[in-house]
């Protein structure tokens, strides 16, 4: 299949981006692979290399780019000490708006692209990226058609950058897949961000995987779930068979 490692310019510098295609002749929709916050490394690719196998040209961005050189972690090894002191530092260097900003220089790149079809892309992001992708949904939503979140955090906060002050903003469909074993994502914030989207009128459909815990499509996490992942990705193509051209 199809890999190449290449750099785009966004307003706060260079970007490195992974970009996985189709094996074969024709044009495909685009979309957009949000990280995580264990960064870039081995299973984020395998992931986007999955969903490019689905007939789709996947951007994966190294959204870290703003700090430098890093890694690759390994989230088992993390776990086994003070992980989050470890990726604080990461993390601190980007956000939702950071990411959405980032992401013009993504639609454009795709959309700029010939074996990219259509004029709207997919957006999907996992944990972290979960909030980034809904975001990056409300920043554009002239140029997102659908836009899907894996075990993202603090959907809806009184943070100013919660995705859920967006929602009113987005048109595109929405699917967010929940772990009922998430601190990040309790019921009471999932009835915040639904009542938003339902406020809104925003094409959604939001579930709880139950039994199962935050990072578990993530072939490297220790709670991954090959049966809820496999799941998982029959739903995010879905989407996207329904609402990409």
């Amino acid at each position: 299949m199809p890999q190449d490692q290449i750099t785009l310019r966004t307003q706060d510098g260079e970007c490195p981006v992974f970009v996985a295609s189709p094996d074969s002749d024709g044009s495909w929709p685009g979309v957009i692979f949000y990280m995580d916050a264990f960064g870039i490394r081995p299973a984020m690719k395998e992931m986007a290399t999955r969903l490019a196998g689905e007939g789709y040209v996947v951007l994966l961005p190294d959204l870290y780019y703003r700090i430098g050189a890093y890694g690759p972690l390994s989230p088992k090894a993390l776990f086994a000490g003070d992980f989050r002191a470890a990726i604080a530092p990461l993390a601190a260097s980007t956000d939702n708006h950071r990411a959405a900003e980032d992401t013009k220089a993504f639609l454009d790149y795709l959309q700029g692209r010939k074996d990219v079809a259509g004029d709207k892309v997919g957006v999907v992001g996992f944990c972290m990226g979960g909030g980034m992708a809904l975001t990056a949904a409300g920043f554009y939503p002239d140029r997102i058609g659908a836009a899907a979140s894996f075990h993202g955090g603090r959907l809806a906060t009184d943070d100013p950058k919660s995705p859920h002050l967006l929602v009113p903003r987005i048109k595109a469909h929405i699917y967010v897949a929940a772990a009922d074993n998430d601190q990040s994502y309790p019921p009471d914030m999932a009835v915040r961000f639904e009542g938003a989207l339902a406020e809104a009128g925003t094409p959604h459909f939001c579930e709880t995987y139950h039994g199962k815990a935050h990072g578990w499509m993530k072939p490297d996490m220790p709670v991954f779930d090959a049966e809820a992942a496999d799941r998982g990705w029959r739903e995010l193509v879905a989407l996207y068979s329904r609402t990409l051209v």
